[in-house]
């Protein structure tokens, strides 16, 4: 301060002293205050004057006071400033430079100056010029909501004096807005980015900012590491990806229970029961959302194979008994093969197998990744059983003889009962006679006739000469019945009670035998005792 009041004074000394007037002295700057973009050109304009006959001997800018009695230093001879300033006036009254590629560190006043061949002739343009250096940068909110409107504005440290152009980038592409305000209405999380301003015409691009636009998660899936089946005791990643802002919390779940969290579950030492349906849930401040399920298929051998049989297992030769052989395995099993303990060679195939011998069996089921046999069940069929299903066969068709007898026997006995019914519907008709006959036998004493007669029996209803010259029928064979009855007197008869009772047998000739068969003669093996007085 002590340097700009003695230059002031020394100033005032020659004008009261009449060395020059004001009017004949002078530096003009056309702007006193300049606002520079950082690494660009400014240019400062200025004019000056002195007295005439006096002439320019030197002509400079600088920027500091020294004390009196001390010329300040030119800039041009300043290693800070010797490479990019450049006077572009005169030695006669154009007094403008150019200061190339500007820092923070030229924000500065600057003073013109001038020397003349005269002692006292010399002459500093105060006040001088301000020169204030400015970058850019972009003001924006830290972070903003997918569908809210955001502004973002490109600003300096000072109020550029240049009528300025502005462009924005986003990333590396060129926006269409000029002004230093871009406006995004209902922005969506694609308008996130790194943004920056740049003014036209200058090779300033202001620093990037990021805009951080919030969304809920989307996008959400879940990927398994490793290729093929899996198969016991392999392990498994599931890894859980999606698209958020901000990052999201991911939550693991089997079916619909939670079993652990992180970006990343991983499996070790698989086992059957970690066959399921596995998704993820991704979760930030601003929403949630779940994953399509993914399905972890275990594959393994059979396991846990049994053999299950209808009935106790003790059966009759006629019955059969039905195995099943049951297991657990993934995929399913292919090939069922049924054996019996001690035999080498398979004794049938299939889920179901039916056991008609006694014995130990069991089965062996097998898939593509191994085989495993079951624990032998067994099969007895006893004989006692066997023998008590003959003898309950024998005993019914036995029953269905004796039935069938009976009923035979109850019809013979029924229709000779018929018959004896017809015979006593007969009668007879007994006319004595003597019996006379030619020859020998007419012979016959009356005494020996006596002692013998004969009977003729004749149906009822049918006289001799009806019944003489009648050809019976078979039916009527049946009904008629012969009876020869001999008397036999006997005359030394020696007891009294033999004249009272004679005995003899009575045999009955059936007719209707002797037709059936001409060399059988049927006789009745009955004997009927006849007392005749």
């Amino acid at each position: 301060m002590s340097v700009k009041m003695t230059h002031f004074s020394w100033i005032i000394l020659l004008m009261m002293f009449g060395v020059y007037s004001a009017d004949d002295w002078g530096v003009s700057y056309s702007s006193s205050y300049i606002c520079a973009l950082k690494g660009s050109s400014v240019i400062m304009s200025c004019t000056y004057k002195h007295p005439p006959g006096y002439k320019i001997e030197k002509v400079f800018w600088f920027s500091e006071f020294r004390e009196k009695g001390v010329e300040p230093p030119d800039l041009s001879d300043d290693s800070e400033y010797s490479q990019r300033i450049q006077y572009l006036g005169d030695k006669q009254q154009n007094c403008t430079i150019r200061l190339n590629d500007v820092t923070q560190k030229d924000s500065h006043e600057y003073y013109f100056r001038f020397i003349t061949n005269i002692t006292d002739g010399r002459w500093t343009g105060y006040p001088g010029v301000t020169l204030n250096i400015t970058d850019l940068h972009v003001e924006s909110p830290e972070s903003v909501t997918e569908g809210d409107t955001v502004s973002l504005t490109c600003k300096s440290t000072c109020n550029l004096t240049d009528r300025t152009t502005f462009i924005w980038w986003k990333n590396t592409q060129s926006l269409t807005e000029r002004n230093n305000k871009l406006l995004l209405q209902s922005v969506r999380r694609e308008d996130a980015g790194r943004y920056s301003c740049a003014v036209h015409g200058h090779k300033l691009t202001s620093p990037h900012v990021d805009l951080n636009v919030k969304y809920s998660p989307r996008n959400v899936s879940v990927s398994m590491s490793g290729s093929g089946e899996i198969v016991l005791s392999d392990s498994v990643n599931l890894t859980c990806s999606c698209d958020s802002n901000p990052p999201a919390n991911i939550s693991w779940f089997k079916g619909t229970k939670y079993i652990g969290s992180g970006e990343i579950y991983s499996i070790t030492s698989i086992c059957s029961d970690h066959s399921g349906e596995y998704k993820c849930k991704s979760r930030n401040e601003v929403g949630e959302k779940y994953s399509d399920t993914v399905t972890l298929n275990v594959m393994y051998s059979p396991r846990n194979v049994s053999v299950s049989m209808s009935g106790s297992g003790e059966i009759v030769l006629v019955d059969s008994v039905n195995l099943t052989c049951s297991c657990d395995s993934n995929p399913p099993v292919l090939n069922y093969t049924w054996f019996k303990v001690n035999e080498s060679s398979s004794v049938g195939s299939g889920q179901s197998y039916s056991a008609l011998q006694s014995g130990f069996f069991y089965c062996v089921a097998q898939n593509l990744h191994g085989s495993q046999r079951s624990a032998a069940v067994q099969v007895t069929l006893k004989a006692v059983k066997i023998w008590t299903a003959v003898a309950g066969v024998t005993g019914v068709c036995g029953g269905l003889i004796f039935i069938i007898i009976i009923l035979f026997v109850w019809k013979k006995n029924h229709r000779h009962d018929d018959i004896r019914q017809k015979q006593d519907d007969l009668y007879v008709n007994i006319t004595g006679r003597d019996l006379t006959h030619d020859g020998a036998l007419s012979k016959v004493n009356t005494a020996n006739q006596n002692h013998a007669q004969h009977m003729s029996v004749s149906p009822r209803g049918l006289s001799g000469d009806q019944t003489a010259g009648r050809t019976l029928n078979s039916g009527d064979t049946e009904e008629i019945q012969y009876i020869t009855v001999q008397f036999h007197r006997n005359h030394e008869m020696k007891r009294p009670e033999e004249n009272e009772a004679q005995y003899d047998n009575i045999r009955i000739h059936q007719p209707d035998a002797a037709m059936r068969s001409a060399d059988e003669t049927v006789d009745d093996q009955s004997v009927i005792y006849s007392r005749v007085k």
